[in-house]
């Protein structure tokens, strides 16, 4: 009991002491003056918390609302492949106001075309899994526009006419898992659609006289640069320097780059240009035709001649209907991760001695710094320090090559490595820089540093 008494007494007292030093630390600090609240934050007066939960759902609706324009905003590009090159009326029949077949789903799957199966009614759905769908028939590919489900491509329709039509970023950028059938699928935003043949598209086009006139070159010779780009690639600059082919009489157009993987990255597409703010902008303004405003002095001058035609160095359209989306597309766009590589895609162990390889002895590392696999900063170089030639290089305002993000490889396998697929594998592009940096690589460390690249 007398123990039990002292420990308490100890308590008291100490606590005592505690109280009395607080109060002697407080009365001999010195009162802070000279320190103005800010007026902004004074007259908010938010309760605890409460502006982390507008983070939160804010955070929330830029996300909702970058991912619905990512897939079915047209940014008012409807005007021009609608009204002005007539597309619709090539791909509806003249049922339902087009100028001759149309086109069926068979042929639209086969240019590339992608089907969103998530869109599709049951019915559908089950109809073509048990092949009871025609194919073959136009009205059925306007059956698949009536219902959104059409990958980038959205048809405007009064009653059964068709009336216009115009394209969104998933147009490019998404393609689908093939689950249902070849082609259609659930949608994979932010991939690239390398089986897109987007020349041959546009070339169905009754007219390509907004095209011909922009180039001043005849129709034939735009249809011939259309037909040379092939499934996966587009040209995103030939409405800006009119350069069609490259010296070697190979297309000018690269393979349609992926969208995913982008946060923390700065520039976007493969010579750079700007991030990827701007690149959307680009794109929506120049290469969609969409109705909005871009502005880029870089582009008046005698390295991009068309400009002098097109005035794409300073686009303004009233109404602008691009602008105000570009936040929460870029939003979206940012939340799109590189997807992971299947399973079994790649040899586990060899990978794990692979990263060594590619920290250490291949001098990867320096210009992918892991976890971005681009350099944080400026990531550009002149095309001597990564051995190729300069021609996309000089295409571009700055005359350099970007360090390509390397997450998600095997979704962008297809067509090849590099802008223009001049590395048909990750073992020639291995190849290529041990030659160059005259690495010295023993054959195990090669394969090791492919089944690494493979597992990003």
């Amino acid at each position: 009991m007398r123990g039990h008494l002292n420990v308490t007494l100890s308590i008291k007292s100490s606590l005592a002491v505690a109280a009395i030093a607080s109060t002697l630390v407080l009365a001999c600090a010195p009162a802070v003056k000279g320190v103005k609240t800010d007026p902004a934050v004074k007259a908010q007066r938010i309760p605890t918390g409460e502006f982390d939960d507008q983070i939160d759902d804010h955070a929330k609706a830029m996300r909702e609302q970058g991912r619905e324009i990512f897939r079915y905003d047209t940014l008012g590009s409807e005007a021009f492949w609608g009204d002005k090159l007539g597309l619709h009326r090539a791909i509806a029949d003249q049922e339902h106001g087009g100028v001759g077949k149309g086109l069926t789903p068979r042929e639209a799957l086969k240019a590339g075309l992608k089907v969103d199966v998530g869109k599709l009614p049951q019915i559908l759905v089950e109809a073509i899994k048990g092949g009871k769908v025609d194919l073959d028939k136009a009205g059925t590919t306007i059956e698949l526009l009536k219902a959104d489900s059409v990958v980038g491509v959205k048809g405007f329709f009064s009653g059964n006419t068709m009336t216009g039509i115009g394209i969104t970023c998933a147009f490019c950028h998404s393609t689908v898992d093939d689950s249902l059938t070849a082609g259609i699928g659930r949608r994979l935003d932010g991939w690239p659609n390398r089986d897109l043949n987007v020349g041959a598209i546009a070339a169905m086009a009754p007219t390509l006289a907004p095209m011909t006139s922009l180039l001043n070159v005849p129709e034939d010779k735009v249809r011939a640069v259309l037909a040379s780009w092939g499934p996966g690639r587009y040209d995103a600059e030939l409405n800006q320097d009119g350069k069609a082919f490259r010296p070697d009489g190979k297309t000018g157009a690269t393979l349609i780059p992926a969208a995913f993987g982008l946060a923390g990255v700065n520039l976007h597409t493969y010579t750079g240009w700007g991030s990827v703010t701007y690149w959307n902008a680009y794109v929506a303004n120049t290469q969609m035709y969409g109705q909005g405003t871009f502005f880029d002095p870089r582009l008046k001058g005698h390295k991009f001649p068309v400009v002098t035609r097109s005035k794409f160095d300073d686009v303004r359209h009233n109404p602008d209907v691009v602008t105000a989306k570009l936040a929460p597309l870029h939003y979206y766009q940012l939340s799109i991760p590189a997807p992971k590589p299947p399973e079994n895609s790649f040899d586990k162990a060899a990978a794990r001695r692979g990263e060594a390889v590619f920290n250490g002895k291949a001098q990867c590392a320096r210009c992918h710094v892991p976890p971005l696999f681009t350099e944080p900063g400026w990531s550009m170089h002149d095309p001597e320090e990564i051995g190729i030639d300069d021609f996309q290089a000089k295409r571009s305002p700055d005359g350099k090559y970007r360090t390509t993000p390397l997450g998600g490889l095997f979704a962008r396998a297809k067509g090849g490595y590099y802008h223009d697929g001049r590395f048909a594998d990750l073992n020639a592009v291995v190849a290529h820089y041990e030659r160059l940096l005259k690495l010295g690589l023993a054959d195990a460390e090669r394969r090791d540093l492919v089944e690494y690249l493979k597992s990003l």
